[in-house]
């Protein structure tokens, strides 16, 4: 269009930095760059206003400038400016003659400029920015910590990730007031770092509701996050409703350059979590703190692996008798995992991380159809010993578990009776009536229900009346292993008398000693699990421990 415009064989739309001056868009320049050095477009950037000279040849300073010796003779260009006031280039206009403009002609350019500046800033906000609170995102902060890093490579910085409120605080909030609360907190968050920290750091929005502060790590820093959480401990108002958060601040010192962007926002983002999850308001980085972050996303990558592997998942097996007479009754199904790199990797360990992913319901179904496959194996052999396998509130929450269940058993070729789910209290806490109608489809089946690790919840009893199970294990805090107190015996005694008249079975965990096991069994208990009896045991070793335990026989009964 300005080539046109102004009929001439060239024109260009030219950003310039330190050294040079480089053509996005241009019409009649095989160049993309050029020297800075008296090049016209630079001066345009500089000034931050319009340069029109008639003649180059003619004129003092670019007589002899690249452009001049090239055989240009006339340039005229209006400056590209951000809204903050920052030149950025040009959008120039060259031609072979000497030649003057007219007024129309530069009211023409500098249109053609704001209509070139209105396009970078769009393509720059697109993607960049976030609609709500108007900051640069994500996107932008990579950007800018790759410029910084050309610039400023090895310097000392700090990321300071503000996360201004938790899960709980947010759905809490956002279901009493509505989905505006998250822009209002956001907005408000956004003002009060601005406030303490001004023109000192940089303000991003990575998440949701989480900010980041990109500032030089001094002395000044702690200071101005001490002014940050002072104005952020005020209530938020939202749809004329004051409420209350608790942010957390992350702190992150780095070296420019030395660490990629995304490790630096997870990094950051954890610390704002161990700072959270510790109690605390504001939390720094540290080297064990992430080599425990990243073992745990190593045993999530790793889990996926272990599924289809077929050397690294397998199942142990802890004995449970009836204390009456001595005789096995079932057997848990507990699961061991041997990473490849990191070794045997403990349960308490990997099974909690896996339940807050999407990976808990394979690694179910993995668990169950093993126990399946073994319980199949020794009933072809006339052993007939059932097997609890634990199960996730996440498995509970699954529409088709049941379904899932009913499927594994027919695939075998098994009777529901053969196998028990166990579920601990905190499956009725989190989505109650779905967890009941997932129980009562499960019991439906035939299959046995039990409460595992009673007692060290949310224990009450009135959830028991109408909860679709057969059988309470007690947890282990309950069963101390000597020197029982009256008091130890007496809440035993309560929770089993209870339990029975709710006409459920009842099983002691953890009995470790003798006197655990005449203690349980005065209390009431009809069965017992625990290391006393039996420590989990591999296939062969727990078919070795049935030889001196009596336990059923296909299609007869026990001795």
């Amino acid at each position: 269009m300005a080539s046109q415009l102004f009929q001439v064989p060239i024109s260009a739309v030219s950003l310039t930095d330190q050294d040079r001056q480089w053509f996005k868009s241009r019409v009649g320049v095989e160049a993309q760059q050029i020297p800075r050095d008296k090049a016209p477009c630079a001066q345009v950037a500089s000034y931050r206003d319009v340069v029109v000279v008639s003649d180059l040849l003619e004129d003092a300073y670019y007589s002899d400038s690249p452009l001049a010796n090239a055989g240009v003779r006339f340039y005229a260009g209006a400056p590209l400016v951000t809204r903050e006031g920052f030149g950025l280039g040009s959008m120039c206009v060259l031609g072979p003659e000497p030649r003057a403009i007219t007024s129309e002609e530069l009211t023409a350019l500098r249109d053609l400029a704001a209509i070139v500046m209105a396009q970078i800033e769009l393509q720059h906000a697109f993607g960049r920015m976030d609609p709500v609170s108007d900051l640069p995102n994500r996107n932008q902060l990579i950007e800018d910590l790759e410029d910084l890093a050309r610039d400023h490579a090895n310097e000392v910085r700090a990321a300071v990730l503000v996360s201004l409120a938790d899960a709980e605080e947010l759905a809490g909030a956002s279901r009493a007031v509505g989905p505006s609360y998250v822009d209002d907190l956001v907005r408000f968050g956004k003002n009060a770092l601005f406030s303490a920290f001004g023109t000192t750091a940089s303000l991003y929005q990575v998440g949701s509701t989480d900010l980041l502060l990109l500032a030089h790590d001094d002395p000044l820093l702690r200071e101005k996050i001490a002014d940050a959480r002072m104005l952020l401990s005020a209530s938020v108002e939202t749809s004329s409703i004051p409420v209350s958060t608790h942010p957390v601040f992350g702190i992150v010192p780095f070296r420019l350059g030395q660490m990629a962007s995304v490790e630096l926002l997870r990094i950051a983002h954890g610390a704002a979590l161990d700072a959270r999850e510790a109690g605390l308001t504001v939390g720094t980085h540290s080297r064990a703190m992430d080599k425990r972050h990243q073992r745990r996303f190593a045993l999530l990558s790793g889990m996926r692996d272990a599924l289809i592997a077929p050397d690294q998942l397998r199942l142990v097996y802890q004995p449970r008798i009836d204390i009456a007479t001595g005789r096995c009754v079932s057997a848990e199904a507990l699961l061991r995992w041997s990473h490849p790199d990191l070794g045997n990797v403990p349960p308490d360990e990997f099974i909690p991380l896996v339940e807050r992913t999407a990976l808990i319901g394979p690694l179910t179904d993995w668990v169950i159809e093993a126990a399946l496959s073994q319980i199949a194996a020794w009933r072809d052999r006339n052993i007939d010993l059932p097997v609890s396998v634990n199960v996730s509130v996440t498995n509970l929450e699954e529409e088709d578990f049941a379904d899932r269940l009913r499927s594994a058993l027919s695939q075998h070729g098994l009777p529901p009776k053969v196998i028990e789910i166990e579920f601990t209290e905190s499956a009725l806490i989190r989505y109650r009536g779905r967890v009941l109608r997932q129980l009562s489809h499960i019991q439906a089946l035939g299959v046995t229900c039990t409460i595992d690790d009673f007692g060290s919840g949310y224990s009450s009893f009135s959830y028991l009346q109408d909860l679709p199970a057969e059988v309470i294990k007690i947890d282990r805090s309950f069963v101390p292993p000597r020197d029982w107190m009256p008091r130890d015996r007496t809440v035993l005694k309560a929770m089993v008398t209870m339990a029975h008249e709710l006409n459920y079975r009842v099983v002691a965990e953890g009995v470790e000693t003798q006197e655990a096991l005449d203690r349980v069994s005065e209390a009431g208990c009809e069965e017992a699990q625990g290391y006393f009896i039996a420590r989990p045991l591999e296939v062969p070793a727990l078919e070795e421990w049935l030889g001196t335990h009596a336990v059923a026989v296909c299609g007869t009964q026990a001795a």
